[in-house]
């Protein structure tokens, strides 16, 4: 029996279009229901409840509608809720007979309209109108190419790289460079500004190069030179940073991580709380298409648990809701101390610039008016959740090495451990040590040693699984922690690190040196508690640190 090929998946255009068919075919039961809000406020036109509920209504229906781009729907819906809000604002006017006249209107209009409405008239429809290009990942691929005429320099540069996870390939003139990268296209290059056929030779080469292929490669250029017109020409030809000769390898190697952000970011993750299924639902859409994570919420009750496990970096939520306003919701964030910097963005079809700027005086971060474009809706998203994450990356990380700090490590240690313990899953603790730092900055200086340290947290950091968790635990004292790994594995993992390390050049005025370091290895298995565990991989360094440093021990002790 042949099975059937799997379903492709629906493109961002065609999802949108059986929202758009949903609210279409629902336009009848929300006529009923319009009749019926009418009906209650007539027969207790006392209660504010009654009004609210139907203000609430046609503004729902107003920038869904809106949204989807059913102009006579929403122009229906915006009389509806102009009527509505004007008996809200005149405690006398349901006293007035006829008061319900702008609602009968609105409903009227909207039952001539809702047989007319075609879904497929909207060319919003069509995937090639909805959909966004997703951001590429930048530095897929860790090759490098370098370019000088000198080749013990080149060669040098090339093993100080290859120690920080880039593969490298030397080229001894442009114009083989030039050949090279026609044939495969590297990450990066490093190429020299100067050879024998010309002092700008380099800088020329790559401007010719940079004509035939696109996107430019990240370049980086050393030189002999440093007057304006070499640097301006370097910039001119594509050049992202500018290095004189002798370069530091590791200032190098950070403006090489800088230019082909060589980890992918995490994509930025969307809460979007509204009681409408289908508004939600197409923004959710299209961020998804610009590779923008999105979680939805029609109950507020729901909110704690779901900033707990989601643990967003921006929320969206509309300014009318029953039970529990945009507005509510934006206090009760603002009371909650781990979510006070949390961006919120109001979208909502409220137009009144005294109600949008009420709304945001309880902490909001912005106001967008449905309908909004895409375009609008990703870069107010992006802005701010990029402005979230670096507020966020500022409390959590060592301003040095760029590492998670001690207290926010330790705090990921806990939660690593509780979840490892709860899915029976091993997890190793590991504490790395310099060795003879003390000495490294008394003979070298502070700066060096800030070199050391930087470099020391580079390698960590490449080397690991993203999953997996590095910290500065305080001065050159480092944790990592691996997720679902044995002691074994930590063991060959931790030894291929330490001697990446071994091999890293650094130079002061006293001259060029290297440096080793001592680590710890503690299992889960063995440790079930957070005290027990740090313990444990704390005593194991010192054992490596009493047995001559420069070597990996794991804890033996199988409590």
């Amino acid at each position: 029996m042949t099975q059937s090929p799997p379903s492709p998946t629906p493109t961002a255009g065609e999802r949108i279009a059986r929202l758009k068919a949903n609210f279409v075919a629902q336009l009848p039961l929300r006529l009923n229901e319009a009749w019926q809000l009418l009906a209650q406020a007539s027969a207790h036109p006392e209660e504010r409840s009654r009004l609210e509920a139907m203000h609430l209504f046609w503004h729902s229906l107003k920038g869904t509608a809106r949204s989807f781009g059913f102009r006579d729907v929403g122009h229906a819906a915006i009389a509806g809720e102009q009527a509505a809000m004007h008996l809200l604002d005149d405690p006398h006017a349901v006293h007035v007979p006829g008061w319900q006249a702008g609602i009968f209107a609105a409903i009227t209009a909207l039952t001539a309209t809702a047989p007319a409405v075609d879904p497929a008239s909207d060319p919003k429809i069509n995937a090639a109108d909805t959909r966004l290009p997703t951001p590429a990942t930048p530095g897929a691929d860790n090759l490098v190419y370098i370019c000088d005429s000198d080749a013990e320099l080149c060669q040098q540069l090339a093993t100080q790289l290859e120690c920080f996870s880039y593969r490298t390939q030397c080229f001894a003139d442009p114009e083989s460079l030039s050949l090279a990268v026609r044939r495969q296209r590297p990450g990066a290059l490093i190429i020299d500004t100067a050879f024998p056929a010309g002092p700008l030779a380099g800088t020329q080469a790559l401007a010719a190069l940079h004509q035939e292929i696109s996107p430019p490669l990240p370049t980086i250029f050393l030189s002999g030179r440093n007057d304006f017109d070499a640097r301006l020409g370097a910039v001119k030809a594509g050049g992202g940073a500018y290095f004189l000769k002798p370069a530091s390898p590791m200032a190098l190697i950070s403006a090489l991580d800088d230019l082909t952000l060589q980890r992918p970011r995490d994509p930025y993750r969307v809460l979007i709380v509204d009681d409408q299924s289908e508004t939600a639902d197409y923004h959710a859409i299209l961020l998804q298409e610009a590779g923008i994570q999105t979680r939805h919420i029609s109950d507020p009750t729901l909110l704690l648990d779901t900033l707990a496990e989601f643990q967003p970096d921006l929320l969206l939520t509309d300014m009318y809701q029953p039970d529990c306003s945009g507005r509510d919701l934006a206090q009760l964030i603002r009371q909650l101390p781990n979510y006070v910097g949390l961006p919120i963005i109001y979208l909502s079809s409220e137009t009144d610039k005294r109600k949008q700027f009420s709304a945001m005086r309880v902490g909001a971060e912005g106001f967008l008016v449905k309908p909004v474009a895409a375009e609008e809706l990703i870069a107010a998203v992006v802005i701010r959740a990029e402005r979230m994450r670096t507020l966020r990356s500022l409390m959590a990380r060592d301003s040095l090495s760029g590492l998670f700090n001690h207290s926010t490590t330790t705090q990921l240690l806990e939660q690593s451990l509780a979840l490892a313990n709860r899915r029976n899953a091993e997890l190793c603790f590991v504490m790395i040590d310099i060795d003879h730092f003390k000495s490294v900055n008394d003979t070298h200086g502070h700066p060096v040693g800030d070199q050391v340290i930087v470099a020391l947290a580079r390698i960590l950091q490449q080397r690991v699984r993203h999953s997996d968790v590095v910290g500065r635990y305080g001065g050159e004292e480092f944790a990592v922690i691996l997720q679902d790994a044995s002691p074994e594995r930590a063991f060959v993992l931790l030894e291929d690190l330490r001697l990446a390390f071994s091999r890293v050049v650094f130079t002061s005025l006293q001259g060029n040196f290297s440096c080793t370091f001592s680590a710890g290895i503690a299992s889960s298995q063995h440790h079930h508690d957070l005290t027990g565990l740090r313990e444990a991989a704390d005593q194991a360094l010192y054992s490596a640190k009493r047995q001559g440093r420069n070597r990996v021990m794991i804890d033996q002790d199988p409590r």
